[in-house]
């Protein structure tokens, strides 16, 4: 199943939105973002997705500090963007975090990793990066499965407007360090391929 978007009237503003993703009744299971001011509806990640992404949270949880969280269903809002964001992985101040019961302002992010899925992965290599740039978070972890290339995992940092800047590339099989305040290395050879 690929993901689906609800029309919505173009005029309508940031907040109705909001109060329209926060009030529906979606699908269980489902992960529901705005994007580009589009609610996408897709449905829960395949089983090697989510292999993927509990690997690099393992990863994760060694190295970040006792007062920060790592989740995996909180959403992110980009205004600026007609945003509202629901990464693979999230870490971010569990203080800060403890504001809202739906979203937090993505700024509070300290990094953010996005496992591509087939049907979507324009969203993670173009949309999601261009929002979470803007927004000012240090770090990116795009996991690239079907990248043209082959998969690929790459590392995104110094965000400025609405771009950042490469700081690392792998292919599946090699290693990729995340910089301070990380400072942990993620073994892409534990991905699973297809």
């Amino acid at each position: 199943m690929s993901a689906l978007t609800v029309s919505q009237d173009p005029d309508q503003s940031w907040d109705d939105l909001v109060r329209f993703w926060e009030e529906m009744k979606w699908p269980e299971g489902s992960k529901v973002e705005i994007i580009e001011g589009i609610i996408t509806v897709s449905p829960s990640p395949a089983f090697r997705h989510n292999v993927i992404t509990e690997r690099v949270q393992r990863r994760l949880y060694s190295v970040i500090p006792d007062d920060w969280g790592v989740f995996q269903t909180l959403a992110i809002a980009v205004p600026s963007r007609l945003g509202m964001f629901i990464p693979d992985l999230l870490v971010a101040p569990v203080g800060d975090c403890a504001e809202t019961d739906t979203h937090i302002p993505a700024a509070l992010a300290e990094l953010v990793v996005e496992v591509t899925s087939r049907s979507n992965a324009r969203h993670d290599r173009v949309s999601k990066p261009a929002a979470y740039a803007t927004a000012g978070i240090p770090l990116y972890l795009l996991i690239d499965r079907w990248a043209p290339g082959g998969p690929t995992t790459t590392l995104y940092g110094e965000p400025r407007g609405e771009v950042y800047r490469v700081l690392s590339a792998v292919k599946f099989g090699d290693p990729l360090k995340l910089p301070a305040p990380f400072d942990v290395t993620i073994d892409t050879g534990e991905f699973p391929v297809g």
